[in-house]
């Protein structure tokens, strides 16, 4: 009989997170390397991804390593996948957490530019190569090797904004004309949103290679936001309150380990009950 609690074990797993070096991504990499797991931050901020690396590493005495990385560069995925696979002859765990998060700005002079009205096809491609062409690459890249091997788990970071569209209500300023309102833009939702399927075609896809792919929705987290906008969001949210930063790392494991080895192409939505109202 399998015991429970070493379906959760991920010793010796080399896991890639991509924005590894990001908020939640450098919480994700925490998660991983407190169950065993060689965690790669792969971040174009080479700072900060040395910063994470070094600490995760020497916190949890594993090895944590930084590429500095565009995951919208198909030939650095591929010499950092061949880096890997020389160093450690295994590629397990895929996270793809990297994003450009649009900020609903302050100041009225970029209020018009995130308006759909206004909104930019230059930003509109930036945003969607890095969250969702990028996701499609280093699945492409790392998933098929994994394929290859018959064996790995890829989890899609999506949002609560991947099931429900953006409350614009959040973010409205007394005094100001409709067409001046601040918003959250179209590009957050329709990457998030993306995710999601991209999460189930690639589990139908490698369903007999023994790669499972998986979606987690995390709901906004609280880091000092204005008490307005934190009062406004929780009276939308069941438990009366935002995550804390530390929440999502127990579904990470789950979702990263044998403990969900029959779980396939499903998303996960830990967003305080938001979405079910």
């Amino acid at each position: 009989m399998k015991r429970i609690k070493d379906q959760f074990d991920l010793k010796d797993h080399v896991a890639i997170i991509t924005g590894g070096a990001g908020l939640l991504g450098e919480k994700h990499a925490e998660a991983l390397a407190e169950f065993g797991c060689i965690t790669i931050i792969l971040d174009i901020n080479e700072y900060k991804g040395k910063e994470v690396a070094k600490r995760i590493s020497s916190e949890f005495k594993v090895d944590s390593i930084n590429f500095t990385c565009d995951v919208t560069k198909r030939e650095q995925l591929e010499n950092l996948r061949d880096d890997l696979l020389k160093k450690y002859g295994r590629i397990d765990i895929l996270i793809n957490n990297a994003a450009i998060d649009p900020k609903v700005k302050n100041k009225e002079e970029d209020f018009l530019f995130s308006r759909l009205e206004y909104f930019s096809l230059e930003q509109w491609d930036k945003e969607l190569s890095v969250g969702l062409t990028g996701a499609f690459l280093c699945s492409q890249v790392f998933g098929s090797q994994m394929a290859k091997k018959g064996k790995g788990v890829i989890i899609n970071i999506s949002s609560d904004l991947g099931v429900i569209s953006p409350d614009q209500r959040l973010y409205k300023k007394e005094n100001l004309q409709e067409e001046k309102q601040p918003v959250k833009p179209v590009t957050y939702s329709k990457i998030k949103h993306g995710l999601i399927g991209l999460t189930k075609y690639l589990a139908t896809y490698w369903a007999n290679k023994g790669v499972r792919v998986n979606t987690l929705c995390p709901a906004g987290v609280y880091t000092n936001q204005q008490e307005e906008f934190v009062h406004k969001i929780s009276q939308l949210i069941p438990l009366g309150r935002m995550a804390d930063l530390d929440e999502y790392k127990a579904a990470i494991v789950f979702l990263a380990s044998q403990a969900s080895s029959y779980m396939t192409g499903s998303t996960i939505i830990l967003d305080g009950g938001r979405s079910i109202i």
